[in-house]
This record gives structure tokens, sequence and C-alpha cells, in this order.
């Protein structure tokens, strides 16, 4: 099992940020997606722009605080806790993930993947908030 966790700061008011954050509709401005398709009200699906497939299962929403949801896909299976607090006019966030390889020779590279993607969300998220 591999954690990675992220905490970032943006000069956004909490309600801007949780919106684009958990928008199913407005994705465009993240560079790993290719589309989201939405299976159910707690359930989508996220394609990398290769096709490649995650499932995520909403188990948590508390507007403009806690967003949590199961993952996976043929490669992984996890949890996200997404954390977001206004603090003197700014959002901070505090993404936590928490992931199992299905293959055991991907368990040394899953933590290096998760903070290459979790510093690549942060990246994206900046440059949309401008």
């Amino acid at each position: 099992m591999a954690v990675s966790n992220i905490k970032a700061l943006f000069a956004s008011d909490v309600q801007t940020v949780w919106e684009l954050v958990t928008s199913l509709e407005n994705y465009k401005w993240r560079s790993d997606l290719q589309k989201i398709e939405r299976l159910s009200e707690n359930r989508f699906v996220e394609y990398t722009p290769d096709g490649f497939a995650t499932t995520f299962t909403i188990t948590r929403c508390e507007p403009c605080r806690r967003w949590e949801f199961e993952l996976e896909n043929k490669n992984m299976t996890g949890h996200w806790v997404g954390i977001f607090a206004e603090k003197d006019g700014q959002t901070q966030i505090d993404f936590t993930e928490t992931v199992t390889a299905k293959k055991w020779f991907l368990n040394p590279f899953v933590k290096l993947f998760l903070k290459k993607q979790q510093n690549a969300y942060v990246s994206d998220l900046k440059k949309a908030l401008q």
C-alpha cells in the first residue's frame, strides 16, 4: 500500500476551488484527462488521453469541506480524501491518496506515480484558477 499527500494554497475562495475540483462536466483544465463519463449520481469514470479508465465511487461529500471516493482500475484500488479549508480569503487543499497495486511488480512505482499525478493536478488547478 502506498500513501501520498499534497497540500497547496490558492488565492481563490473555497467555493470556487470546490466547484472546479468536484465538477464532472468542467474538466478541460486537467491535462491528465480526455473525458469523464458519469455512471450515476455517485459513480463516474475518468479516461486519460490514451483511454486508460479509472472508476470512482463517491463515498462522502460535505460541500466546500470534504470529498472522498474509492477508486479502481486494472492496476490499483484505493481511497482518496480531499479536505478544503478557507484561510484568510484563500483556500487550502489537503489531498491524500491511499492505493494498493493489483500487480506485485507495480509496488515499487506506485508512490512515485501518485506523487507525479498529484503535482500535475495541483499545477493544472493553479493555472485554471488564474
